[in-house]
């Protein structure tokens, strides 16, 4: 990206490097309470499932996050950071709204289970080397990872979709395109810093899909 300043960082003192993951995981797990609140409590006045499934999925998240190991590199430029940000606050400033879904519920939620399947399949390969800022935490070529590089994104795409069927209004609209966007950037940046790995050129050589096979 022209312009664009890198900040990377492989080594820092470890009272800091724990500070910083424990502020990572405070927030995840923030973020994880209040869509767990905005989601169940939809479900419990309409009995719609789309978004029920969408937070099942989000529990891997903090899962993950807790168990992750140490990245070898994190880009932490204000960009990136902002990208990041604004791809993880996007679902949770999502509302269920007054409007009628666009379609049946049984529909949304099919779509919305297909999505949210590739998502727990992409994090469950990753394992330890899943993380929130873009980062290295080991490269990781197998299972959904043969298809395209970031399986885990295509999904939440998917599940944006439905999510977006079941509950429309403008608002959740712009939510999801701001949101959206700032995930594909943050997918590129991912991979500007796992490009620093021989190990993941020779991955991106055999698989050259970002995020739709034959569309990007």
């Amino acid at each position: 990206m022209p312009g664009a300043t890198l900040t990377m960082t492989q080594t820092r003192p470890l009272a800091a490097e724990v500070f910083r993951d424990l502020i990572a995981r405070v927030f995840v797990g923030a973020l994880f309470v209040l869509l767990s609140i905005n989601l169940l409590g939809d479900f419990m006045r309409t009995g719609r499932i789309t978004g029920l499934l969408f937070l099942i999925s989000e529990a891997l998240v903090v899962v993950l996050t807790v168990i992750r190991r140490r990245a070898r590199l994190v880009d932490r430029s204000a960009l990136v950071v902002v990208w990041t940000t604004m791809s993880l606050m996007g679902p949770l400033l999502l509302r269920p709204g007054e409007l009628p879904s666009l379609a049946p519920d049984a529909i949304t939620a099919v779509i919305s289970a297909i999505g949210i399947t590739i998502v727990i399949i992409g994090k469950v390969t990753l394992g330890r080397s899943f993380g929130i800022a873009p980062a290295n935490r080991g490269v990781v070529v197998r299972g959904p990872y043969t298809v395209v590089r970031h399986p885990i994104y295509a999904g939440y795409l998917l599940t944006h979709a439905a999510i977006m069927v079941a509950y429309p209004s403008i608002a959740n609209a712009v939510i999801i395109a701001v949101g959206d966007t700032a995930l594909v950037l943050r997918a590129l940046a991912e991979e500007r810093v796992l490009s620093e790995d021989v190990e993941y050129q020779q991955y991106c050589r055999r698989v050259g899909w970002h995020l739709v096979p034959g569309v990007f």
